[in-house]
């Protein structure tokens, strides 16, 4: 990423973060308004797409027919899932000390593992608890969102050791 978009993206975050001080961390601001950010573009990006972009109808490739809400949810895939990693990388977990390949490894499993648990949590809250949908996303969603920051800031970009001050 570009030191002067990287900087800029960062200073834009940093300047909202002084009233949030009392209770989450810089990183978990920065984690927040990116994720926020990222998803709210792929939302934007789902319902362009399936309105306008498919207009509500199939997409035709060769011998497959894929219906307009997967096309857009895929296309908008494509599109969020390289922002949201380099968002990660390059302005929230900079002090990572794994190599960029490894990096973009393991963030996909974790999109891949948060698709899947999206979905297990939603069908156990509405089918099997029979909450409504919309609270079962909302808890979903917290869930799942505390499940993405501890594995990404744990496992997927891993800070680099710190490494003891030798004594005099």
């Amino acid at each position: 990423m570009y030191p002067i978009l990287k900087n800029t993206i960062r200073n834009i975050i940093d300047f909202f973060y002084p009233p949030f001080r009392k209770y989450l961390d810089k990183k978990t601001f920065r984690y927040l308004a990116c994720g926020g950010g990222n998803t709210s573009l792929d939302i934007l990006i789902y319902f362009v797409t399936y309105n306008f972009v498919l207009k509500k109808n199939y997409l035709y490739l060769y011998y497959f027919k894929i219906s307009p809400h997967i096309a857009a949810f895929i296309i908008a895939f494509l599109i969020t899932f390289p922002i949201g990693f380099l968002l990660m990388k390059y302005i929230v977990f900079t002090d990572s000390a794994l190599r960029g390949r490894v990096q973009l490894i393991r963030y996909f499993l974790l999109v891949f593992v948060c698709v899947i648990l999206n979905y297990i949590f939603l069908k156990i809250f509405v089918d099997v608890m029979g909450f409504y949908p919309t609270v079962s996303k909302l808890l979903t969603t917290v869930i799942v969102v505390s499940f993405s920051y501890l594995t990404q800031r744990f496992y997927t970009f891993k800070p680099a050791p710190v490494r003891p001050v030798p004594a005099d």
